[in-house]
């Protein structure tokens, strides 16, 4: 039953992020308003990590599988895309290089943030 529910919350997200995808003129996926929707939802702690966290670690892990289908129809389509392969393949690279970079920098700036926040408390009481 639990599994259920931790199913149920993020397929309810994710139809809300449908919803939004459909009816507001912007050019966002509808995958990215369910990241932020999920993500503002568990910062203000009306959905705790614990009522998602084992469904989205099985999502997590069987995300490769997910990747197959794409990718065997790029071989398939490989004549139609022969003549930009060099193209897509540098694309490839910097897109990975840039979005590794921005992780890196937002995962830096999230640990020095929660460091001076540590600084400031001691011993779980906060400087006046």
């Amino acid at each position: 039953m639990k599994y259920i529910f931790q199913i149920g919350i993020i397929a309810g997200i994710s139809f809300v992020a449908e919803l939004l995808y459909i009816f507001l003129p912007l050019p966002v996926p509808a995958s990215v308003y369910g990241l932020i929707i999920l993500f503002i939802l568990l910062c203000m702690k009306v959905i705790k990590l614990e009522q998602i966290e084992d469904v989205a670690d099985f999502m997590l892990a069987i995300m490769p599988i997910l990747f197959i289908e794409p990718s065997v129809g790029l071989m398939t389509s490989f004549e139609a895309i022969k003549g930009q392969a060099v193209v897509l393949v540098l694309m490839c690279i910097l897109s990975t290089v840039v979005v590794t970079t921005v992780t890196g920098l937002v995962a830096q700036t999230i640990i020095r943030i929660r460091n001076r926040k540590d600084e400031m408390t001691v011993g779980g009481k906060e400087h006046e």
